[in-house]
């Protein structure tokens, strides 16, 4: 047993020469990409940071583009280059466990630390998952669910195009898909009367055995409360997999409303922690039992941090299935997280269009049939192409913008 991912892993000599950022951009011609709630996204970003040797290895790693492309390359080239300059990426843990008090300054350390592992993993001549899998044998095969959802539109025939995109992923091989609460619910006039039937359709659609999973409501009810008294009982009696960030997040404050959603729901499991920033934010979650399914994110913890929270959460008989919105910077890591970890069912893959989730890559990872298969080579098996930040020249401003659709 480890008791961190590199005991009884030998280091090598290895020096830091130089860490940039490469803020990246793709934007929808339309400037529509998908829409949720009262916005629409019109771009999808990419940070992708990488850390120079002098070895001549190169390493790859992403913190969450959500944080802004361009402020984590101006944190990170000039207040954590200096820093780093001549450090040994084996000191990952030493180097990288920083940034703890938001999400917007965790996520330049969490590029670090992603970008490290790429190079242990390419100094040591092995794939991280190899390296991570401390529990037992890694898998270098992952099942993949199709996270979407966010296209129907209410104010549209938003509910067959909800069932013929599930129908859609299913035909394309996958089991499990996950999806969002739509457009706009005050504007369009949702109700749960009216939401439910829906419901009860996709299921009818789908199959009892294909597994769906349901993100959180918000105060789409009228209050909080309603969720647990009003919705999860139509979750438990539809069969649904698991009911994610309910509460639209996932507070310390909330916890009890986890627990006391986890009893009006015996058979749908509960998830969320997308948030998290570290171990110690997640553990009154996993000794309370307020989740059956931790999604922290390696975009957001560093995958060190997520290697403690996964065996944390498998010691206690909880899952860990990261959250995984973003592009292939994300996805490498995330894949990697998975497939080496004991307690892994799931990766997530966001399946709105986004040339960055493959088109960064000389080989991009792929899905066929709903699994994944990781490459072999060392690190995490992925080299950029020639010139990628000319390819998606980065474009400031915030991914989202209000939905005119909804206005008024």
């Amino acid at each position: 047993m480890r008791n961190h991912p590199l005991d009884g892993i030998a280091r090598e000599e290895l020096k830091i020469t130089d860490v940039r950022v490469l803020p990246l951009s793709y934007v929808d011609p339309d400037g529509d990409l998908w829409r949720c709630g009262a916005y629409q996204v019109w771009k999808t970003d990419g940070a992708i940071t990488q850390i120079f040797t002098d070895q001549g290895l190169i390493g790859i790693g992403e913190g969450s583009p959500y944080e802004n492309p361009a402020d984590i390359k101006g944190y990170t080239e000039q207040v954590i280059r200096p820093l780093l300059l001549g450090k040994n990426p084996f000191d990952v843990e030493l180097l990288t466990c920083r940034g703890n008090d938001s999400r917007h300054s965790r996520a330049p350390w969490a590029g670090i630390d992603t970008a490290c592992w790429d190079l242990i993993g390419k100094a040591k001549g092995q794939p991280v998952y190899e390296l991570l899998a401390t529990d037992g044998n890694p898998a270098r095969e992952i099942r993949i669910y199709a996270s979407a959802g966010v296209e129907h539109e209410w104010y549209d025939d938003g509910g067959d195009f909800l069932i013929a995109e599930a129908l859609r992923y299913k035909e394309q091989g996958y089991d499990a898909f996950k999806f969002r609460p739509g457009t706009d619910w005050q504007h369009a006039g949702m109700t749960l009367d009216r939401y439910v039937p829906i419901l009860e359709r996709l299921r009818t659609a789908v199959g009892p055995e294909f597994r769906l999973m349901h993100e959180g409501l918000g105060m789409n009810l009228g209050s909080l409360e309603a969720i647990i008294t009003d919705f999860a009982p139509v979750l438990e009696e539809l069969g649904f997999y698991w009911f994610e960030e309910a509460f639209g997040g996932t507070r310390l404050d909330h916890i009890e409303l986890f627990v006391r959603l986890k009893e009006a729901m015996p058979t749908v499991q509960v998830s969320g922690g997308e948030r998290f920033l570290e171990r110690f934010e997640t553990q009154p979650w996993l000794d309370r039992g307020a989740l059956d399914i931790v999604q922290t994110d390696c975009n957001v913890t560093g995958l060190t941090e997520n290697w403690y929270i996964a065996r944390m959460a498998h010691r206690r008989g909880i899952k860990s299935i990261p959250h995984n919105w973003h592009g292939g910077g994300t996805t490498m890591v995330n894949a990697h997280f998975v497939a080496a970890i004991a307690n892994r069912e799931y990766c997530e893959l966001n399946q709105t269009y986004n040339p960055l989730k493959e088109g960064i890559f000389r080989e991009p990872l792929t899905v066929e049939n709903g699994v994944m298969r990781l490459p072999d080579g060392p690190g995490y098996g992925v080299e950029l192409i020639d010139e990628v930040e000319k390819a998606f020249p980065y474009v400031p401003g915030s991914y989202m913008k209000p939905n005119p659709r909804v206005g008024g």
